[in-house]
C-alpha cells in the first residue's frame, strides 16, 4: 500500500446504492456496517422527491422507536463523523486522525446528472480527498470459493499505486458508473470495488460478499471495521446453500461445474489456452443443459472474471 495515498491518509467517502448495483445486498450491507461500526452521524439527506421513484422504491408503513405508526420513506443519506463518534482504527490497530464518510440509499431513478452535481458539491463542502465506490454483481461463480472482488480506477496514478486495472466494460451502467465518471471528470480521486455474487442465490443477502468487500476495502484504505457476526453469518450462508444443493442434484452438478472452472482459472499452472478450453467446455455443458446458445463467449479468447457494469 502506498505510504501517502488519499485512500489511507485523507478524508474518505464510501458510496453504495441499493438496487441494480447491489447483488445480495453486499455493497449496501458494507456501507451500513461502516456507519454502525464507526457510529457515524447523519449529515445530509438527499431530497428523495427529486431523484427517487416511489413506485419502484415504495415507502413502507411501520412503527418508530416511540411506537408511533407512520410512513417510512426511502432515504439517501450522507453519513459522517461526529464528536461522539468512534475513532477510525488503522491497520496498526491505533486510532487515526482521518475522517470517513458514507453515502448510502436506494439507487436514484431519475435526473442522474443533477444528482451527480449535488453529490460532487457535497464532496467539495466536506473536503473529500478520495472516493471508493462499492458494488456487487450477479455472476457465474460458485459460493464455495472465495468471493472475487474486481478493483479498478480511471486514475493512472491510482492504478500504478495499487497495481489495479482500468475497466474495459462497455454497455449499460448504473448510478455508480455515472457518478464515478462525473467525479473523475471533476478531478476527484476514485476507486471502484465490485464483488461477484453467485447468481443462483440472488434472492438472499450475501454476508460472504460483504465480508470480501470489507477485506478488500481495509487492504486498500487502511480503515479497519469490526467484523462483528459477519464471519459467522458468512459461514452460515455457505452452509445453508450447501444444504439446498444436497437436495437438488441439478444444482449440485451446476455448482460443481462452476467450481471446476474457477479452480482451473486459479491454478498456478493455468495458461490462457487452458482457461479458454475449460470455459468452452463449461459453455457447451450449459448449452446442452439449457438448449440455448453459449452466448459466443468461447470464441472471444481466454475467459476472464466478469467486468462490472461500470
Amino acid at each position: 500500500m502506498p505510504q501517502h495515498s488519499p485512500f489511507n491518509d485523507g478524508r474518505l467517502l464510501v458510496v453504495a446504492f441499493e438496487g441494480w448495483n447491489d447483488a445480495g445486498e453486499a455493497a449496501s450491507g458494507l456501507a451500513r456496517r461502516i456507519v454502525d461500526a464507526l457510529e457515524l452521524s447523519e449529515l445530509r439527506e438527499i431530497d428523495g422527491e427529486r431523484y427517487v421513484d416511489y413506485q419502484f422504491n415504495r415507502p413502507e408503513v411501520g412503527f418508530d422507536d416511540e411506537g408511533e405508526r407512520g410512513v417510512q420513506w426511502p432515504r439517501i443519506v450522507l453519513h459522517g463523523p461526529s464528536a461522539e463518534g468512534r475513532p477510525v482504527i488503522g491497520a496498526t490497530g491505533a486510532p487515526t486522525e482521518r475522517d470517513v464518510f458514507v453515502l448510502v440509499g436506494p439507487e436514484p431513478s431519475r435526473t442522474w446528472r443533477a444528482f451527480c452535481a449535488e453529490i460532487i458539491d457535497l464532496a467539495d463542502v466536506y473536503s473529500i480527498d478520495a472516493v471508493v465506490f462499492v458494488g456487487a454483481m450477479l455472476a457465474d461463480v460458485p459460493h464455495t470459493r472465495p468471493i472475487s472482488v474486481f478493483v479498478s480506477s480511471e486514475n493512472a496514478t491510482v492504478r500504478a499505486a495499487f497495481d489495479v486495472d482500468k475497466s474495459t466494460y462497455e454497455g449499460p451502467t448504473g448510478i455508480l458508473g455515472v457518478l464515478a465518471d462525473s467525479m473523475d471528470k471533476a478531478g476527484l480521486t476514485t476507486l471502484s470495488l465490485w464483488a461477484s455474487v453467485p447468481h443462483y442465490v440472488h434472492n438472499a443477502p450475501s454476508p460472504k460478499a460483504t465480508l470480501s468487500l470489507l477485506d478488500k476495502m481495509e487492504e486498500l484504505t487502511d480503515v479497519t471495521v469490526p467484523r462483528g457476526t459477519l464471519l459467522d453469518d458468512a459461514a452460515q450462508w455457505e452452509e445453508g446453500i450447501d444444504a439446498l444443493a444436497s437436495d437438488d442434484e441439478d444444482m449440485a452438478s451446476y455448482i460443481g461445474q462452476l467450481e471446476q472452472a474457477r479452480d482451473t482459472v486459479d491454478s498456478p499452472e493455468a495458461s490462457g489456452d487452458a482457461i479458454a478450453q475449460e470455459f468452452e467446455q463449461y459453455l457447451r455443458r450449459r448449452e446442452h443443459k439449457d438448449g440455448k446458445d453459449g452466448n459466443g463467449a468461447a470464441g472471444e479468447g481466454p475467459w476472464r472474471p466478469p467486468q462490472p457494469p461500470q
